[in-house]
């Protein structure tokens, strides 16, 4: 399994100044690959491979190269080509991308070290300190917030200044799978010990045994971020005033990305505790996004990241997460599997066939629920009515506040 620490950084003058420097030269390093490559002929573009190559030779006939280091500097041209295959997939896709354009020194902010030029010494700090070694860099200090697990093995090393001009520092880690705990066997899962999630619209997630968890309240970060972004707009652009601000704006915007990311992590780390399965569905965010509702709300949702976090906590702590198919979701009965067409205002499901009625969330992540048993080849039991699985009476439900979650870290007492 792969998966990342990030740390803050506190840094010398002296550091701090060889960062900027060697963030520099990696970026004029990205952009002659970039020219390179698209002032090559269309049949005869080259290759990651032959751009590594050619690393020797460029460092000869421009020196400033040759200060970086060199699986450093390999990484830069990995960067490249694996921003041209991410591209590449979305033209596939039909979307209207364009090209690859040149880094401003804005626009790029951070430096791998891959497989070496890198060391961590965690004894030397103090308390929750430890210190990072980057070649023809130097030592930093890091908040050394969560030790690097005894059997996992460090891959690369990231550096990163952030638009609040703050330092970070990311480890990237794999496991052997053989440490990971071992999940339940599938047929010892039922609807006792599983759940669907549906990522909703009113509520944050509906779950398939009847608990329903807010949305993040995050109107007053929004207000202040829109009084920064405004005083923004009146300084003169690219002055000190303007930098100042610039970051202002940037530290509300963290704040708002760290608070949804600590829901998310509490949300999560409580569902692959309480379960042995976790199923939920595979979402095209991007139409989700351009859907009607509170355009924060879905923003900050950030579903991507909440499915990837159940994800990496599955594997963490030894539980079944799965992505079903999502379409259809709502409009299928979840007890006699019936469609029935509802607009997004209607928010009960009310089965034309066979009668069954609950919230349309509800019936939602029950289907999420049975389709998960059905990817994992399990039947749904015979002896397991719907009914008794998602309550019929939506007064039944139990809903969780946002404030509650955060306290706890739970949904339940």
């Amino acid at each position: 399994m792969e998966y990342s620490h990030r740390y803050q950084a506190y840094l010398t003058d002296e550091v701090a100044e060889r960062l900027e420097h060697h963030l520099d030269v990696h970026r004029q390093l990205y952009n002659h690959v970039r020219w390179e490559y698209e002032n090559s002929p269309a049949d005869d573009k080259p290759s990651e491979y032959d751009q590594n190559n050619k690393l020797p030779k460029w460092k000869r006939r421009w020196p400033i190269f040759g200060e970086l280091h060199s699986k450093a500097a390999q990484a830069t041209v990995a960067r490249f080509h694996h921003n041209l295959t991410a591209l590449s997939k979305l033209k596939e896709k039909g979307y209207n991308v364009g090209r690859l354009t040149r880094q401003a020194p804005t626009d790029y902010r951070s430096v791998t070290y891959n497989q070496s030029g890198f060391d961590l010494d965690e004894k030397r700090g103090h308390d929750k300190y430890a210190y990072v070694w980057f070649s023809k860099i130097g030592w930093m200090k890091i908040r050394y917030s969560r030790p690097i697990p005894d059997h996992a093995t460090i891959k690369e090393v990231t550096f990163k200044k952030e638009t609040t001009g703050e330092w970070f520092v990311s480890f990237g880690l794999e496991t052997d799978d053989a440490d990971l705990p071992e999940k339940p066997t599938v047929d010892s899962l039922d609807a006792s010990n599983s759940v669907g999630i549906d990522l909703g619209i009113l509520n944050y997630i509906h779950t398939s045994d009847g608990k329903t968890v807010d949305w993040l309240t995050l109107e007053d970060d929004h207000e202040r971020l829109r009084r920064e972004q405004r005083k923004l707009s009146w300084k003169e652009h690219a002055s000190q005033n303007y930098e100042r601000q610039r970051q202002k704006v940037a530290k509300v915007k963290r704040r708002i990305r760290r608070k949804v990311l600590d829901y998310q992590h509490k949300l999560t780390t409580w569902l692959v505790t309480e379960y042995d399965a976790v199923f939920v569905e595979d979402l095209d965010v991007a139409e989700m996004l351009q859907g009607d509702g509170n355009a924060h709300n879905k923003q900050d949702a950030a579903w991507r990241q909440f499915i990837t976090l159940l994800e990496y906590k599955g594997e963490l702590y030894g539980t079944h997460v799965v992505q079903v198919e999502a379409e259809g979701t709502t409009m299928e009965c979840a007890s006699c599997g019936v469609e029935t067409a509802k607009p997004i205002w209607v928010r009960e499901h009310s089965c034309p066939s066979c009668g069954f009625e609950t919230d349309r969330d509800a019936n939602a992540a029950m289907n999420i629920l049975q389709r998960g048993f059905a990817d994992l080849g399990l039947g749904w039991p015979e002896d397991t009515p719907v009914e008794t699985v998602t309550a019929t009476d939506t007064t039944r439900f139990e809903s969780v506040s946002a404030s509650y979650v955060i306290e706890t870290g739970r949904l339940s007492s």
